[in-house]
């Protein structure tokens, strides 16, 4: 938020970005209090500025969680696919989540062909796994979206994969969003299986 704001009261982008932090942290705490399970935020700017996060977003990023009880996520975004046609092949800023008080992070790895040896830099932590390219109009097969899943199994192992789209559906048709899914669920299933689940 404190990228898209204009600063006209702040001694700098940090103390704006730790008031924003503090407003966050409220509004966390009364979506947990009205019964959300999980309260994700997303976060673009931290990989399209890892200096800036570097310098003070961590320190903000946390001071959001602060006090929180209730299981938080993050998703480190790449920028809709509709909009942003170019992607970096690695994240700038994702390691440094690993001593963050979030306990889930939500990655892209399917419009960016992601090595997934990145995730083995996030112990301890459930790892979204996005799983479906939404730059892509095509449905993708369960067996595209398996393989995809199976690039992480080497890193992550799996009772802290969660599996889901690389960001949201909000671009793309009814139809082909809705395919999208069916064939996530479909792919999760085959892997499943092969690791000897139901």
């Amino acid at each position: 938020m404190s990228c898209q704001a204009q600063n006209d009261f702040y001694q700098d982008e940090e103390e704006m970005a730790l008031d924003y932090a503090a407003a966050v942290n409220a509004e966390i705490k009364d979506l947990f209090a009205a019964g959300a399970d999980i309260v994700q935020i997303d976060e673009p700017y931290m990989q399209a500025r890892p200096e800036k996060a570097r310098k003070y977003g961590l320190k903000a990023f946390n001071a959001a969680l602060d006090g929180v009880k209730g299981t938080t996520a993050v998703h480190i975004c790449f920028g809709y696919a509709a909009v942003i046609h170019v992607r970096p092949e690695g994240y700038s800023f994702l390691p440094e989540f690993a001593n963050s008080a979030v306990q889930q992070v939500s990655i892209e790895t399917a419009q960016s062909g992601l090595d997934c040896l990145v995730l083995a830099k996030l112990p301890g932590k459930t790892v979204i796994l996005g799983t479906l390219d939404l730059s892509d109009m095509k449905i993708e097969s369960p067996e595209t979206v398996a393989a995809r899943i199976r690039r992480a199994l080497p890193y992550v192992s799996p009772e802290r994969i969660v599996v889901a789209p690389d960001c949201g559906l909000k671009y793309l048709p009814r139809e082909v969003a809705f395919g999208k899914m069916c064939a996530m669920v479909e792919g999760a299933k085959i892997v499943r299986k092969e690791l000897g689940g139901a």
